[in-house]
């Protein structure tokens, strides 16, 4: 999975990941999710499926974890096949890359808007920005289905699977046939985060872009 590619899964691809029962649709558990749900941190596994003339290829997966506060702040750690981490304190997103020594810098602002990140890590005020409908039962898992309203995204769909109130898994279907699968574990929910926890340092030595 390319590092710029693996960067837009979270923010253009980086407000669904924030209990209800198990038999209670997606949409009820979603809901009770976002509601109760003001910080979170856990581990994930990505990897990207592109269907082309009748073949499937799939990616190496990536691995890492993740933490966030709502609205707007996370850091979203990649740590194998590569390290590259994505951070956010509410204003701006930081990307950096390990390996080139490199620190991009990005307004936070309406980018959060209709992107996955805006899912993971903003407001309760989804359907704002996206049209929500039930998926269906699929791999033990309600899935919920959320459409951005605006065309300009990265992605033309997002699907989120709950299991237990909790959201398990995401699927981000974008306009040229290839899907990102995302798979949560070892979810916390509300833990106790410090208010300076989403402050980014740069590390000592790394270049600086401002976007």
């Amino acid at each position: 999975m390319k590092k710029t590619f693996a960067a837009k899964i979270i923010l253009g691809a980086a407000s669904l990941l924030f209990a209800a029962s198990a038999s209670a649709s997606a949409l009820e558990q979603f809901k009770a999710f976002a509601a109760g749900t003001k910080s979170a941190k856990g581990e994930f596994t990505q990897h990207q499926v592109k269907k082309a003339d009748a073949k499937t290829k799939v990616s190496t997966p990536a691995s890492g974890t993740f933490e966030f506060a709502r609205p707007g702040k996370f850091i979203w750690m990649y740590t194998k096949p590569y390290e590259q981490l994505l951070q956010a304190d509410g204003t701006q997103l930081y990307i950096y890359d390990k390996d080139l020594s490199q620190v991009t810098i990005k307004k936070l602002g309406d980018a959060l808007g209709s992107s996955p990140a805006a899912i993971l890590f903003g407001s309760n005020d989804l359907e704002k920005n996206f049209t929500l409908a039930e998926a269906g039962t699929r791999d033990g898992l309600e899935w919920l289905k959320a459409t951005p309203k605006t065309k300009d995204t990265t992605f033309d769909e997002i699907s989120i699977g709950l299991r237990n109130g909790m959201p398990e898994a995401m699927e981000l279907r974008d306009s040229f046939g290839q899907t990102s699968v995302l798979a949560f574990k070892n979810f916390q929910k509300n833990p106790n985060l410090p208010a300076d926890h989403f402050k980014f340092v740069v590390p000592k030595g790394a270049d600086v872009i401002n976007n």
